[in-house]
């Protein structure tokens, strides 16, 4: 079972960042899009990340069940805190991708996102570069990928 945990208090209530998520994605993540508005049925996701919108209360949580039906992550807010959960029961070649790939990635993206909703809130971090090398370079090997297969 994986389970990762970011929060972060915005300074102000946190309830609206979770609507405007889509509004506020980082784009070096890749577009996040959805075939609806947010809300239960809405499928999309970013990039190669593809999921579907299983529960939603505005203002309050969002959650996305993965497409592969392998777990799901949730942006909820509390307060001024804002939290992003991700729960998965994945096999073991997908452990393994998580540790050793997925999970700094996971990781990068969130904290763009929160640094995203911070600056919103009028609140923009000092420092806004969070990204590891490991970070950089399995994006660079990521987009070589992709570029040569298109």
């Amino acid at each position: 079972m994986i389970r990762n945990i970011h929060t972060r208090d915005l300074g102000e209530p946190a309830g609206p960042f979770v609507d405007r998520m889509p509004e506020l994605w980082p784009p070096a993540w890749g577009r996040q899009e959805f075939d609806r508005p947010l809300g239960v049925g809405a499928d999309g996701g970013h990039g190669p990340i593809r999921y579907h919108c299983t529960a939603h209360t505005p203002g309050t949580s969002i959650t996305f069940a993965f497409r592969d039906g392998d777990g799901f992550h949730t942006l909820s807010a509390s307060g001024t805190v804002l939290r992003h959960e991700l729960v998965g029961d994945f096999p073991l070649a997908k452990r393994l991708r998580w540790a050793l790939v997925v999970r700094w990635l996971h990781d990068a993206c969130i904290e763009d996102l929160f640094d995203a909703c911070a600056g919103a809130a009028g609140h923009p971090p000092v420092v806004t570069e969070r990204w590891s090398w490991w970070v950089r370079v399995v994006r660079r090997i990521f987009m070589a990928t992709n570029r040569r297969r298109a």
